[in-house]
């Protein structure tokens, strides 16, 4: 029998374990994937802070929200396509730098554009550490001969849970110790340490010149083109925007027309075409993450503008979330159960929905705690259930890019959330539109479930085995 060949780890001379995973790789995996998340919610309770500090409604922080997204939206294919192609090793190293940059951009902001700004900078250095991570645990199972990736799966989504549902409480400690300006700061040691991390442990990677194809440069900026477009309107709906809608559509079936002819394609249109299992996982994300994410960001600034907590307190609120959370996910997390568990998640979103429509400016503390409680549930399984749906449905050669997509889909959910939460709030985070939000994100919740129900694929999903 041929001995199974190992390789050396990055900047050190040990050599990768022949049969399992290299588990020195989980580190700067866990804490690259985590930036964009901690980023994410930590700004949920800064958000009124900030538009006091720069005299600017609701409706204008929320470009807060939407610029990392639109970043992140764009950047996750592109960078998920670049890992593909050219190993994981140089795109983490870079986007891990430039979010250190943006961390000190926006502790030195002085305004909101160059806040704004520095959010985008944040949206396209988080981009790269995920699906580099899918590539890293691909590589990794085609190594070893073992097809067993349940615990780093696990690891990878739990921890990106983790950070998603405590950094609001995370966000509010910062602001109270150091002002709003502090959750910008705290970028640059998480940069550094992921920065020493990815240089010891990950590997390099020998990429051919056949390898090396041309980028689909024109492919990218129609995709930019078609978000960016879209979600301008979005943020402002008025008949004097009706171009952008317009400009919206002519991108996508531009951005349509030429992945279609291409050989090599940004994003290959044919293979989503024929994967409809993958479509209606991506559809999924984009549904559950736009209520996620509405409630985050609607529901924390309701607590603080409508309800009147502190934003220290809003985030302490919201920390049963994050126990219900972690505690669902660690209870569920090994069991692969994709059908059963989005189910349940859709279900219980169902529910969360419908108990905002309870709360008002008087609510006891305990509703507000137990509303967090009950969203918590889904988000404990809905991320999980569609990573390890997304691994098996994903061509091999692919799996960074389609990783990349999916966040993609996640983020689409979050800028859906975000032009919501303008809309709704245009006037301030009041008690009516909270439950206009309620209604809004109840309706996605039923069509997840409705999807869930009838995608019989779910039930063929091969169970991820063993123990990585």
């Amino acid at each position: 029998m041929t001995p199974k060949l190992v390789r050396p780890a990055a900047g050190t001379g040990r050599s990768a374990p022949a049969d399992r995973f290299d588990r020195r790789l989980i580190a700067p995996m866990v804490l690259g994937s985590v930036l964009n998340p901690v980023n994410s919610s930590m700004i949920a309770v800064a958000l009124v802070p900030i538009g006091v500090a720069f005299g600017a409604p609701p409706a204008r922080t929320a470009w807060l929200v939407s610029a990392l997204y639109l970043a992140t939206a764009v950047g996750q294919p592109v960078i998920g396509r670049l890992v593909d192609m050219y190993g994981p090793r140089r795109l983490y190293l870079t986007g891990t730098a430039l979010v250190g940059t943006a961390g000190l951009m926006g502790a030195l902001a002085p305004s909101l554009g160059v806040l704004i700004a520095a959010r985008v900078l944040l949206g396209f250095g988080t981009s790269a550490a995920y699906p580099a991570s899918m590539q890293l645990t691909r590589s990794e199972a085609e190594r070893t001969g073992r097809d067993s990736p349940t615990g780093v799966l696990t690891a990878l989504a739990v921890a990106n849970q983790t950070v998603a549902v405590v950094g609001p409480a995370l966000g509010g400690f910062l602001i109270g110790v150091g002002g709003w300006r502090a959750i910008f700061t705290v970028n640059v040691p998480l940069s550094a340490a992921c920065l020493v991390l990815g240089a010891l442990w990950l590997p390099g990677a020998t990429v051919s010149n056949a390898g090396r194809r041309s980028v689909d440069l024109p492919g990218m900026v129609l995709f930019a083109a078609m978000l960016l477009s879209f979600m301008f309107f979005l943020m402002d709906p008025r008949p004097t925007h009706w171009w952008l809608p317009v400009l919206a559509v002519a991108a996508a079936a531009g951005f349509a027309l030429r992945e279609l002819r291409m050989d090599r394609p940004f994003i290959d249109l044919r293979v989503l075409g024929g994967n409809v299992p993958l479509l209606a996982t991506y559809l999924r994300q984009l549904l559950g993450y736009t209520t996620a994410y509405s409630f985050m960001y609607g529901f924390t600034q309701w607590l603080e503008e409508g309800r009147g907590l502190h934003a220290s307190t809003a985030g302490l609120v919201l920390l049963p979330l994050s126990v219900s959370a972690l505690t669902v996910s660690g209870l569920t997390g090994r069991r692969e159960a994709v059908r059963g568990k989005l189910l349940a998640g859709g279900l219980v979103q169902v529910a969360a929905c419908a108990g905002l429509l309870l709360l008002d400016s008087g609510s006891p503390v305990w509703l507000l705690l137990a509303a967090g409680v009950v969203m918590g549930v889904p988000q404990g399984l809905i991320g999980i259930a569609n990573q390890n749906a997304l691994y098996r449905q994903s061509a091999p050669e692919r799996i960074a890019s389609a990783a990349g997509l999916l966040r993609t889909f996640m983020y689409l959910g979050a800028l859906g959330a975000s032009a919501a939460d303008a809309g709704f709030f245009a006037h301030g985070a009041d008690t009516a539109g909270l439950h206009d939000l309620a209604l809004f994100t109840a309706a996605g919740s039923v069509l997840f479930v409705l999807v869930t129900l009838f995608d019989r694929s779910l039930s063929t999903v091969t169970p991820l085995s063993g123990k990585a």
